[in-house]
């Protein structure tokens, strides 16, 4: 099997939507209620991340990676500067070294196949690439698997938590509770 990526478009919205909505649906079965796993909608994920496209991609180290398999889009990976942008130093610019691996995701048919860790090791680069010293990341607490898969490939959980709001808004908000790993570059 040939794993290939490439920078995704705004065209690949579609994909992009399937394969997050798809494998949140198989990781974070029994993490999330499934009431609230269901609710997320391919259709209007793709939507607004296609009228979005512009605006997240301004920063030109924001980069949406997509790979492929026999030509079909089976994963997806997007980093850039960290989306909470306090360095530390009480400005609030985000001015730090640091960028951030938003998203990993392979679909569940993919897993353990080599596709995350070609999509991990080319989003390590784009990250070197957009000048980062060192690269942060979340992962949803007791998702065991992807913190072993991030703690094989040398991101180490850093001590930091957040608690995030899915859902916002609906009667199926939830509130994630979410670690903090990260790896020099």
């Amino acid at each position: 099997m040939t794993v290939r990526i490439r920078e995704a478009t705004a065209d690949d919205a579609p994909a992009i939507a399937a394969i997050r909505i798809t494998t949140w649906r198989a990781a974070y079965a029994g993490l999330i209620p499934q009431r609230a796993l269901h609710r997320l909608d391919i259709h209007r994920d793709a939507d607004n991340r296609r009228r979005r496209w512009d605006v997240a991609h301004a920063d030109p180290r924001h980069v949406d990676l997509l790979a492929f398999v026999d030509d079909e889009p089976v994963g997806w990976a997007a980093v850039g500067t960290p989306l909470d942008a306090d360095d530390g130093d009480g400005d609030g610019d985000g001015d730090s070294d640091d960028g951030q691996l938003y998203a990993i995701y392979v679909l569940p048919e993919h897993w353990d196949a080599g596709v995350g860790r070609a999509l991990l090791t080319r989003a390590e680069q784009a990250l070197r690439e957009g000048g980062f010293a060192r690269g942060q990341l979340w992962v949803l607490a007791g998702n065991d698997r992807a913190a072993a898969f991030y703690e094989r490939h040398g991101w180490l959980e850093d001590g930091t938590r957040k608690l995030e709001v899915i859902l916002a808004g609906s009667p199926d908000a939830q509130t994630l509770d979410e670690r903090g790993r990260v790896k020099a570059l």
